[in-house]
């Protein structure tokens, strides 16, 4: 029996999500100290997954998230090891646009724009630059592809053991 559009689109999104949680490594652009921010909760996501993760903000050496203080690094160029890295972007378009630059030319290989992150410009240069993106609509909630929606599908996908703290 041949599979539906949804059904190939599923399994080839799947395979995304899988080779974005095969990294060894993470890192969160927009992190925030301020709980009520998206980079915030998307930081300590990938803490409460115990999934080695680095702060990207440029504008504080440090962040607190999960009652810890975290140094952050300024930007993705400044990764210990940054094509090993998955990178989650949770800043506005404007700023997006040049941190996308930016994590191609440190050789980031998988990127992961939040609902809100990213405009057709953004999306476009991300879909030519990067060899695995997960943007735009989809995933199982209302707003397009989000780590706190769909990330443990993602984690699943990979075959990645995780413990929640």
């Amino acid at each position: 029996m041949p599979q539906t559009r949804r059904q190939i689109k599923n399994a080839e999104m799947e395979a995304i999500l899988g080779s974005f949680f095969s990294s060894p490594k993470f890192a969160v652009a927009g992190a925030s100290s301020s709980p009520a921010k998206y980079g915030h909760q998307v930081f300590a996501w990938y803490l409460n997954h115990s999934l080695p993760v680095t702060p990207i903000n440029p504008r504080s050496p440090s962040i607190t998230v999960l009652s810890r203080t975290h140094t952050t690094t300024a930007s993705p160029a400044a990764l210990t090891d940054a094509p090993s890295t998955s990178l989650s972007v949770i800043t506005p378009p404007a700023v997006t646009r040049q941190l996308l630059k930016e994590a191609k030319e440190a050789g980031i290989p998988a990127i992961w724009l939040q609902p809100g992150s990213f405009d057709k410009e953004g999306l476009e240069y991300a879909r030519r630059a990067f060899k695995v993106v997960i943007a735009g609509e989809g995933g199982r909630g209302g707003e397009g592809w989000c780590v706190l929606v769909d990330g443990e599908a993602g984690l699943k996908a990979a075959g990645r053991e995780w413990s929640r703290l």
